[in-house]
């Protein structure tokens, strides 16, 4: 997912000339295996149930999301670009692959096709990687991103509902599903109920609580704890018949997590037979599409977590993140990606290197080999509240807020997206949201001969000082183009980038170039925008995209 843009742009440096930056590899190992073993604990703690209820609600079996969090920490760790992400499986890719099961046959017809196509998926992005095509996450606008992600998120708590309330799912389609949220409360099990309503007012009570003490205990944790213990008092290990208030309701282990006994029996092998339909191709071109976009995206957000203020090789973790999810695909596991939030508390809990990531695998599979009767007993109600919450955050009140305060053309485009996505599917709603700012972007004046060429003439004065003069427009499509060119200047110069002839740049371009000039100074250079007076903003927001004024 993207981070939030900051709402004032920061003047403060950090100085990062006293920090001793951690070694990594086998010295790494040797230096900071405490704290990264401690990190990875915790890490296992949190994702153990997150795994779980993201396979299930993927239509897959709950193995599989074990699957791919035990090979993205011992394996992937070790061969991706970043430090300190954490890779698993994500909520963002929930939608793409139920879409793929229902599509490719659903159960296990649909499963075992599936895992073909994240094999061929994950066989893409390694090429890609391996290709340097990390930069393409740059491409896609702002807008568009946090409208799909938006999407996802609605679409994870419609679908996630009626097993938060123990009710059968009155529908399939995210929009429907919404329509009979009623419907949804009326045949609600209150047993069932009560497990995932208190799972859910744990996860917003302790996202509220300030107290350090508690804070210190993740809140999956404490849902997963509880809920075993609701569990055992509602006899769910059993099937049952209870009377409340007149009416029956059964309670039986299909609302308990249910993984093989032995970790080899969960591993499973991709069907190819479908590999000629439209069906397959369109499974495989979404799971890759998503996975790469927000992988892309949270190694990006992490490297700005980093205390030590490393930068990951964004187009060798892409190779890493394929290769690791086309191994899940043949054995039965999710695709994957470089997890925020999960990285986020990799970070906070005072990971040095990428051996918390491989410690956090290695705890998993001890744990799934050796414990899988304690996850037997977790009830899916509190996963699925998990997820609910997890998708409320990618769709939260919030998000739509901080949008309209970039501006109202960003409104326009998230929401457009948005919809888009949920009443067709994620590929089609990513190219309306993307046609409608190319769109807009004429509309305002953006020459059809620049969208994808950036107009722009670097001057070089005494070999200390750069003026890279920027015409015609600067947009999201052509800011490839634009950063090639400002790749080409050293380092530790004085640059000016001069936008005044420019008749539009949009919110993505200044985005970029606010990083660009905070990674280019923390490298010793100095970086300034310059020629925005002339221009109208979109809004107050430092980062609205900007049109060049009539006057």
């Amino acid at each position: 997912m993207i981070t939030t843009i900051p709402k004032k742009i920061p003047t403060e440096k950090m100085n990062t000339s006293t920090i001793a930056i951690p070694k990594d590899r086998l010295a790494g190992l040797k230096e900071n295996w405490k704290t990264d073993i401690v990190s990875g604990f915790i890490l296992f703690l949190i994702a153990l149930p997150l795994c779980l209820g993201i396979a299930i609600a993927s239509g897959v079996p709950p193995m599989a999301g074990i699957i791919t969090a035990i090979i993205g920490g011992i394996i992937v760790s070790q061969i991706s670009g970043s430090f300190v992400t954490i890779n698993g499986p994500a909520a963002g890719l929930i939608v793409v692959i139920l879409a793929s099961v229902d599509r490719l046959g659903g159960e296990s017809t649909g499963y075992h096709a599936t895992l073909a196509a994240i094999t061929i998926s994950g066989i893409i992005l390694f090429v890609m990687g391996m290709c340097k095509a990390g930069e393409l996450g740059e491409f896609f606008p702002a807008s568009v991103v946090h409208g799909m992600l938006a999407s996802i998120g609605i679409t994870i708590m419609a679908k996630q509902l009626p097993f938060v309330l123990g009710a059968k799912p009155p529908a399939k389609e995210t929009l429907l599903l919404i329509a009979s949220i009623p419907k949804m409360f009326a045949g609600l099990n209150p047993e069932i109920a009560f497990i995932g309503g208190l799972s859910l007012a744990i996860l917003v009570a302790h996202n509220l609580v300030r107290n350090k003490m508690i804070k210190k205990v993740p809140a999956p944790i404490i849902v997963v704890a509880i809920s075993i213990v609701l569990g055992h008092y509602f006899n769910l290990q059993q099937a049952h018949t209870d009377i409340i208030s007149g009416h029956q309701y059964d309670l039986n282990p299909k609302f308990l997590v249910n993984v093989p006994t032995h970790f080899i029996d969960g591993i499973t092998h991709p069907d190819f037979s479908q590999i000629a339909s439209y069906g397959f191709w369109l499974s495989v071109i979404s799971i890759t599409l998503v996975q790469g976009i927000e992988s892309l995206l949270s190694c990006a957000a992490v490297d700005k977590l980093d205390p030590y203020k490393r930068h990951a090789d964004l187009s060798r973790d892409v190779a890493a993140v394929g290769l690791g999810s086309a191994l899940c695909g043949l054995i039965g596991g999710l695709p994957m990606i470089a997890e925020i939030v999960r990285s986020t508390a990799n970070v906070a809990n005072g990971a040095k290197t990428r051996w918390s990531n491989f410690f956090h695998g290695v705890f998993m599979l001890v744990f799934v080999v050796t414990a899988a009767a304690t996850i037997n007993s977790i009830p899916l109600a509190a996963l699925a509240a998990l997820l609910v919450f997890t998708g409320y955050r990618l769709a939260s009140p919030r998000v739509f807020k901080e949008t309209y305060e970039i501006g109202l053309d960003q409104l326009i485009i998230f929401v457009t997206t948005c919809v888009a996505c949920l009443a067709t599917d994620l590929l089609v709603g990513v190219f309306i949201g993307v046609m409608l700012k190319f769109l807009l972007h004429i509309f305002r004046g953006a020459p059809i001969t620049r969208l994808f060429v950036a107009n722009v003439d670097i001057q070089n004065e005494n070999n200390e000082s750069y003026i890279v003069s920027v015409k015609d427009a600067a947009i999201f499509s052509n800011y490839l183009s634009l950063k090639m060119k400002l790749s080409k200047i050293p380092r530790k110069k004085k640059v000016k980038i001069d936008l005044s002839a420019t008749r539009l740049v949009d919110h993505t371009v200044m985005e970029h170039l606010y990083h660009y000039a905070q990674d280019y100074e923390k490298e010793g250079g100095a970086f300034t925008i310059i020629g925005l007076d002339t221009h109208k903003s979109a809004s107050v927001h430092p980062l609205a995209s900007h049109t060049l004024s009539n006057r």
